[in-house]
This record gives structure tokens, C-alpha cells and sequence, in this order.
């Protein structure tokens, strides 16, 4: 199970451009406005919200969870988690009503995905973090992760997890290899490869495959791929666009190749090796989902030592072994390669949980749409993808 749902049609810019529309003016909280009295000290509590399936549980009873009980022993603070995030723009709409009206959330931590992470930051809706409080965040983090154009050093999200959306497909079934993102356009492949209908999940492979560099795409970046699509979509060479179900036809067989997350892929492969992950030649994406401080949080010093727990090598390594994303703890390699458990000790060796220097080198992370861009390019990828 994954806990990824079938995107929203209205796409990532909904809730901005609802916000914009509206003509609020006082959407933007400024920083002198975005801290409450921290009650962590004298009420040793904390919310954390954040996606199903997502932390590691005990195998006899699922309600336990080993890191949290692990954080709440060591600290003496109670965490309330909540799996309540199904979807970014479905989350933003609960929330966004009091950070848009300066009103506490009731939650010290959420999880979103980092192109969601980006809005927030633009509004002014989470508070920056101190990192005094987290030497772990500053010495731990993946280099790859530090310096998201949204949040220039991470000042105001740190990973959860990481993932790279690259290409799966059958190597059985379709009988040859794939290297490149343009191996999908092949005539073998009419009809039988899906990609991804929400347009944050998808652009950035596909125009990586053109040939562009995604930390500075242009809007002729973006209209050379969308060109692209609406030609193999009139051949009906794309089978369709897909959420998460695109898990359901490649186990089936009914699509042969399609553009997958790697965390899913690793669920498939325990059961049928035949299928492949690829990080094509020209690049993927790498992305994270990132915890976040809302504005006016009631336990902040809570929340930060919550985050700089998790970023132990060896709590990051027990998570990682739960949910077999990428995990943004470089150092809990060594912690899971020294295991006497045999699958702990294998799982170190796993390039899509640990991917390699030769597979870090294609890994890049897009820029984030501005709030200008994002209507226009909504539009036209809706228009493409039936949405």
C-alpha cells in the first residue's frame, strides 16, 4: 500500500489562485507575526500531522510506533500523530483558512510535499526553524536536499523522506532495456505506458528528457514538452495519466513502462524482480516531503527537537527500513550496513533507498513554479491530460 492518492484535478494551483481571485490582502504573514508563546516547557505536547503509512510501526501492533516511543521516552514530551494528509491541495484547504486569518492550526509539525512546502514558504505560513536546536539537521542532511530554491537553507522545512520519479517498466515482458526517457516513445510501447496526470509529479522527468537543465527551466522548457505530450497523446501512444494506480497496471501487465516513484518500485520488486527501476541518462528528479512549523504553533522548541531526532543516523536508518523511500540521512547507511539482520544489512545496499554517486550525479531537483507561472502552465498541462 502506498500512502500516495490520486491527485486532485484542479492541480497545485488551486488554492493560490483561489486566494488570489479572492483578492485577500492579508494572505502574507509577515515574520514578527508568525511566532506564539512557545508552551513546550510547561505543556510537553505535540501534533505532528502527516501521510499514512509513512513511519515505522511494530510488526505484532501496528498502533505502536518504535521512533516516536523512542522520542517521547528521551524527551518527556507526548506526540499526538495523525495520519490526516491524503493529498497536498486537500491538506492546504483545511489549514489555509487560519494561517490565512492568523489562527493556530493546532498542529506543531506537517508533512507535504516540497512543491506544496514552496507556497507555504511564498505566504509566510511557517515559521524558520533553530537550527541551534537541531545540530543533527545541520550535520546529517543529504547535500543534495540543503538548497531547494523555495527555502535557501532549509531555514523553514527539513525532509521527511526523499524519492527519485523516475521510469519502471517490465524488462521481461517488454524484452529490451530503458535508458533514456525517450525509450518510452518507442512504437513497442504505443499504448502501453502511463505517466503521471498530476503536473508537479511529471514535468520535470519529462523535460529532463528533452534535454533541459530543471534548476532554472524555462517556459520554452515547459512548452517544448507540452508539444510533446499533446502530439503522443493524439497518437494515443499514452495509454493515460494516472495517480498512484499506475502500481495496479504494471503489476498486471496491462502497461509495460510508466513514470514511477522509487519507493513504490521497491514494494513491487519483492514480488516480481522482472520489474525495473531507471534513472534515465538525461536525469530525474529528486524530491523530498518536508516537515514544516505552522505559524503560531504552541510547542516550536518541541517541534524542533522532534525534527533533529529523526535526523539520528540511527532513528533515520529504522524509518528508512519502514518505508523504503530515499532517505535523507546519508550516514544511516552505515547504521543498516552493519546490522546482523541480512535484509537490514541488503537495504544499505539498495540505490533507490541509498542511490549511488554514479546515480546521484543524474539527480536534480526542479525549481519551483512562480505564483505568475503557475495558472498559465495549469491550464494547458489540464487541458492535456483531461483533468
Amino acid at each position: 500500500m502506498s500512502r500516495r492518492s490520486l491527485l486532485r484535478t484542479l492541480g497545485a494551483g488551486a488554492g493560490a489562485a483561489a486566494l488570489a481571485g479572492c483578492g485577500v490582502p492579508a494572505a502574507y504573514v509577515a515574520p514578527r507575526d508568525r511566532t506564539a508563546k512557545d508552551r513546550s516547557e510547561s505543556d510537553k505536547r505535540l501534533v505532528f500531522a502527516n501521510w499514512p503509512l509513512y513511519i515505522d510501526t511494530d510488526e505484532k501492533d501496528p498502533e505502536r510506533r518504535p521512533t516516536l516511543e523512542g522520542f517521547e521516552k528521551a524527551s518527556g514530551y507526548s506526540v499526538k500523530y495523525t495520519e490526516e494528509i491524503n493529498d497536498n491541495d486537500e491538506f492546504f484547504g483545511k489549514i489555509s483558512p487560519a494561517l490565512m486569518n492568523h489562527q493556530p492550526t493546532g498542529r506543531d509539525i506537517v508533512v507535504v510535499s516540497d512543491w506544496m512546502c514552496a507556497r507555504y514558504v511564498r505566504l509566510g505560513w511557517v515559521q524558520e526553524m533553530d537550527r541551534s536546536r537541531q545540530p543533527n539537521v545541520a550535520r546529517q542532511l543529504d547535500p543534495l536536499l540543503r538548497k531547494p530554491s523555495f527555502d535557501p537553507g532549509r531555514l523553514h522545512t527539513v525532509p521527511w523522506q526523499s524519492g527519485i520519479t523516475g521510469i519502471a517498466y517490465n524488462r521481461r515482458k517488454l524484452g529490451r532495456e530503458i535508458r533514456h526517457t525517450s525509450d518510452l516513445w518507442k512504437d513497442d510501447l504505443r499504448g502501453r505506458v502511463t505517466l503521471f496526470a498530476g503536473m508537479d509529479e511529471a514535468f520535470s522527468l519529462l523535460m529532463q528528457g528533452n534535454g533541459a537543465d530543471v534548476t532554472r527551466w524555462t517556459a520554452d522548457d515547459f512548452h517544448r514538452m507540452t508539444d510533446q505530450l499533446r502530439d503522443l497523446v493524439r497518437k494515443r501512444h499514452i495509454r493515460r495519466f494516472t495517480g498512484n494506480d499506475y502500481i495496479k497496471d504494471l503489476s498486471s501487465g496491462d502497461v509495460l513502462a510508466c513514470q514511477a516513484y522509487s519507493g513504490d518500485i521497491i514494494q513491487l520488486q519483492a514480488d516480481n524482480p522482472d520489474i525495473k527501476f531507471v534513472v534515465p541518462e538525461e536525469g530525474a528528479e529528486l524530491w523530498a516531503e518536508s516537515m514544516m512549523i505552522p505559524d503560531l504553533a504552541a510547542h516550536k522548541s518541541a517541534a524542533e527537537d522532534l525534527i533533529n531526532y529523526y535526523y539520528r543516523p540511527d532513528v533515520a536508518a529504522r524509518l528508512a527500513a519502514a518505508v523504503n523511500y530515499v532517505c535523507p540521512v546519508p550516514a544511516a547507511r552505515e547504521v543498516l550496513a552493519a546490522s546482523k539482520d541480512k535484509e537490514l544489512a541488503e537495504l544499505a545496499g539498495n540505490p533507490l533507498v541509498f542511490p549511488t554517486d554514479e546515480m546521484r550525479s543524474r539527480l536534480a531537483t526542479a525549481r519551483d513554479m512562480s505564483a505568475k507561472e503557475r495558472p498559465g502552465f495549469t491550464k494547458e498541462w489540464n487541458e492535456i491530460v483531461g483533468l
